[in-house]
């Protein structure tokens, strides 16, 4: 009887070895056709392979506390873990995979607190590493650092919100100065075009030394870090004058606005061309106005997508309609000083606003057509000293994504016409002086000249170029500058139309009163 007890026990556990090495082995074929897939690039489902993969995992059966199995690109890591869970910490230097770059994870003992709260059990923690990003395409142009994803989920839960966030540490083998990093997730479900766009919800992106970057993250999912080269990012004590500047300066831009407006519609006498094209590039600027204002509260996260990429859009419309609308200033300038004589253009107020509307609503027509997800919330990147590292937080508003759109209809489309712009004030200003050496008393010239010169920088939108100084050391002053100037911009329109309507009053005085002593003489 001990001998045949002694047999079946042999068999048992050869049994069960070979069952789990048939369960492991089924996990390793699967990732290997994984990687076949990938390497023949053939039309595959990404979240069918990527949720099998895990399905198998969880579902293994193995001996011991955990399970590895690796591939060329992949490796999978199956633990068990008990309620008396006391955190767990993952290193590449351990688990020998891929030993040129370096990685870590590290997991609080609060990951199974919620799980073991509603129902005390054995939980299966899996850790999946991809050194590819071929199952995580999106539609964003910035790589991934060191091509690594990493993802990690604890059996069928959903883990998120935790007090202790989940730190994953990414190493590189040169440094990251000149880069703008950024800790991302992948959001499934969140794109028209992929199965899953990176989003930098629920993480914090810090950089202890200049070749690492550690990602604090309060949920489990597939994480990377997304590298692109970008200007310096805006210091974070920065934030709050800024922030203040443009909410103050914009909102009086926007009641400097509306209330030209007005005084345009009351007034009946004047509707000359001049102060028809003013009142459009009023009316763009405060649809500008309130666009921005509206940016950062939709971009949060309670907010449909699909909702700030159409104020992105309008957003983005309004400023291209400004420019338009300032350049168009330009051009109606030259007209008035350039030919004197002869500049009668028929329906000339109609043709132009055909220019200022339309070409800015075919451009972002044509945008949405042809890429529809290059609008939507943008993360601008905050630094913030601390000690000898440097930590980064992320602010988001609504605006342009795609950074071949930002380059082409945002900083080219605004270089065009504020060096357009500049052009024509030189000219404009050579004309004024010429005009000038024919006056025998330049006293009283020299006033008024003054205050032409500073509302023809004005109406041209001269103040738009600061745009291309966020550099060195012009990123500080240019950040202020750009701020005061341009959220005022509707507020020193509204002090050229005052001016101007006086002036045209003053004119009209004169002239009646002139023609009041004619009378009078004869």
């Amino acid at each position: 009887m001990e001998r045949r007890g002694a047999l079946f026990l042999g068999l048992c556990l050869v049994t069960a070895g070979s069952r789990t090495a048939d369960a492991s082995g089924e996990s390793l074929r699967w990732m290997q056709r994984m990687e076949a897939a990938a390497r023949s690039r053939r039309p595959t489902s990404p979240p069918e392979f990527i949720h099998g993969l895990e399905q198998r995992l969880l579902n293994a059966t193995f001996g011991g506390h955990n399970l590895t199995l690796q591939t060329r690109t992949i490796q999978s890591l199956a633990f068990r873990l008990g309620c008396d869970f006391a955190g767990l910490s993952l290193s590449s230097s351990i688990m020998e995979w891929v030993p040129q770059t370096r990685h870590t994870m590290q997991f609080p003992a609060e990951l199974t607190q919620n799980a073991c709260r509603a129902r005390p059990r054995e939980l299966r923690l899996i850790c999946i590493y991809f050194l590819a990003t071929y199952y995580f395409q999106s539609d964003t142009n910035a790589s991934l650092l060191n091509n690594y994803v990493l993802g990690a989920q604890l059996g069928h839960e959903h883990v998120n919100n935790l007090r202790e966030p989940i730190n994953i540490s990414f190493w590189h083998n040169q440094s990251l100065e000149g880069y703008m990093v950024t800790c991302v997730f992948w959001k499934e479900g969140a794109s028209q075009h992929y199965w899953g766009v990176w989003s930098p919800e629920g993480c914090r992106t810090e950089q202890p030394s200049p070749s690492q970057v550690l990602c604090r993250c309060n949920h489990l999912s597939y994480f990377a870090v997304l590298m692109q080269l970008s200007a310096a990012p805006v210091p974070v004590e920065l934030l709050a004058p800024l922030t203040y500047i443009s909410l103050v300066g914009c909102s009086i831009s926007v009641v400097a606005s509306l209330l030209t407006l007005l005084l345009h519609v009351h007034t009946r006498r004047q509707r000359d061309s001049i102060t028809r094209i003013h009142m459009n590039l009023h009316a763009s600027v405060l649809l500008l106005n309130v666009a921005f204002l509206l940016s950062p509260t939709l971009a949060v996260t309670p907010v449909p997508g699909s909702v700030c990429a159409a104020l992105a859009a309008v957003l983005h419309f309004a400023l291209l309609s400004c420019l338009t609308w300032m350049a168009i200033e330009g051009f109606n300038l030259y007209l008035l000083l350039g030919r004197v004589y002869n500049i009668y253009i028929r329906r000339y107020v109609l043709k132009l606003c055909a220019v200022g509307w339309g070409v800015p609503a075919f451009l972002v027509l044509l945008v949405l057509a042809v890429k529809s997800s290059a609008y939507g919330p943008r993360t601008i990147l905050l630094s913030d000293s601390q000690g000898n590292g440097t930590s980064f937080q992320n602010m988001s508003m609504c605006w342009v994504r795609s950074p071949e759109v930002h380059s082409v209809l945002v900083m080219g489309y605004g270089g065009l016409t504020s060096l357009f712009n500049l052009v024509v004030l030189a000219w404009a200003l050579r004309a004024l002086r010429r005009l000038k050496a024919r006056e025998k008393a330049p006293g009283p010239r020299a006033c008024r000249d003054t205050v032409t010169v500073l509302g023809l920088t004005v109406l041209l939108g001269t103040t738009w170029a600061l745009a291309f100084f966020s550099f060195g050391v012009f990123l500080l002053p240019q950040l202020f500058l750009f701020t005061v100037f341009n959220s005022l911009y509707g507020f020193f329109l509204f002090l050229w139309f005052c001016s101007r309507r006086c002036r045209s009053e003053a004119v009209a005085e004169a002239e009646m009163e002139a023609f009041s002593s004619a009378q009078t003489v004869s």
